[in-house]
Formats: C-alpha cells, sequence, structure tokens
C-alpha cells in the first residue's frame, strides 16, 4: 500500500469524526438566547474537539511525509490512532452535556491521553520502519512537548475527580499549546527539498 492510499483513508475517517461531531449538536427548543445558553456547553465541546481534531489532522498531515514505506505495524499503528480519534465524539457530547460531572470530563482526558499515546507509536513504528536514517527521528529528537502532553492529560483526568473544571481548563490549555504550528517537520522537509533543488543545479 502506498502512503497516498493511506493518508487518504486516515483523512476519510477523521471527515467522518468531525461530521459525527457537528450533528450531536441538536437545534435549540426555544428561540431567544436563552434557548442558546441552554447548549452553550454542548457548543464549547465540540470547538474544543474541532481544534483536537484539527490539531491531529494537521500534524498527521505533516508525520505522512516522512514516510518512505508503508509496513503493516505502521497500518496497525495508524489504525490504533484512528479508533481513540474516533471516541473522541462521544467523550465530546457526554462532557458537554454534563460539564459540572466528574466521569464524563476524566472520560474525555483519557480518550486525549490514549490519543496522544497512540500518535507517540505511530511515530515510533514510522522511525522503526524507516531505520536510523528515519527524517521523523531527526525532526522530532526526544519529542519531550509530546511525552509532556501525554502526562498532563493524565494528570488532568485525575484531576477531574476532584474538580472539572480544573481538568477542563488543562484541556484548553494543552490545545491552544498545540494550536501553535509544530514546525519540526516541515522545516526539515522543506531544507531537504531546497537541499535537491540546489544539487541539481
Amino acid at each position: 500500500m502506498g502512503k497516498n492510499r493511506l493518508e487518504a483513508f486516515s483523512d476519510g475517517v477523521l471527515a467522518i469524526i468531525i461530521t459525527i461531531m457537528v450533528l450531536e449538536l441538536k437545534i435549540p427548543e426555544g428561540k431567544g438566547i436563552d434557548a442558546l445558553l441552554l447548549i452553550l456547553p454542548i457548543f464549547l465541546s465540540y470547538v474544543l474537539s474541532f481544534i483536537y481534531v484539527g490539531i491531529y489532522w494537521n500534524n498527521h498531515h505533516h508525520l505522512l511525509h516522512t514516510l518512505q514505506k508503508v509496513t503493516s505495524t505502521v497500518l496497525w499503528a495508524n489504525l490504533h490512532l484512528l479508533f481513540w480519534l474516533s471516541l473522541v465524539p462521544f467523550a465530546s457530547g457526554w462532557m458537554g452535556a454534563n460539564p459540572s460531572a466528574t466521569v464524563p470530563t476524566a472520560l474525555y482526558g483519557i480518550v486525549l491521553f490514549m490519543a496522544a499515546v497512540a500518535y507517540h507509536v505511530l511515530q515510533k513504528m514510522i522511525i522503526n520502519a524507516e531505520g536510523v536514517s528515519s527524517m521523523l527521528k531527526q525532526a522530532i529528537g526526544n519529542d519531550t512537548k509530546g511525552k509532556v502532553s501525554m502526562l498532563a492529560y493524565m494528570i488532568a483526568s485525575g484531576l477531574a475527580i476532584i474538580r472539572p473544571w480544573i481538568a477542563q481548563a488543562v484541556y484548553v490549555i494543552l490545545a491552544l499549546l498545540w494550536l501553535i504550528p509544530d514546525r519540526r517537520i516541515e522545516r526539515m522537509l522543506y531544507n531537504i527539498e531546497k537541499h535537491e533543488v540546489l544539487s541539481k543545479k
């Protein structure tokens, strides 16, 4: 299987995930602002989850650009990531409908944690497939940002037991941190393309 097919399949799944999330937004029963305020927590949960899925789509796109060959372990690792991301609409909808409840907020964090773990595993599988010359390994190094994020999701899930709003604030902060484009892979691909152009002259 070529990486273009893998990317197309992944893009399709992520598009479906976003579609499911937006379908969970029900039309308010009333006609005034008060009716909109009733569904505000669900809308905010949707916005946060949309951002997270968008972040994964963006980073996944750059990740696959470093891929030279698709192995069975890479395929399964990619499916593992998509599985956890496919649970985002459920976790998002439950937390949005119960913003002050402990279990829905904790579950949302667990889903984010497992998605981060799955993304880390996918990176490892790509690096293993590429060997010592892996562009991805050179680009991400020790992936400190990713590892710190995984720890933060785990801690936030625990904090949901004490104060759900604290956990939700952590989820928002982490989303904002990842909104800042991670240009490590982008820079490396640009340098490689620039080197190839110069070598042809």
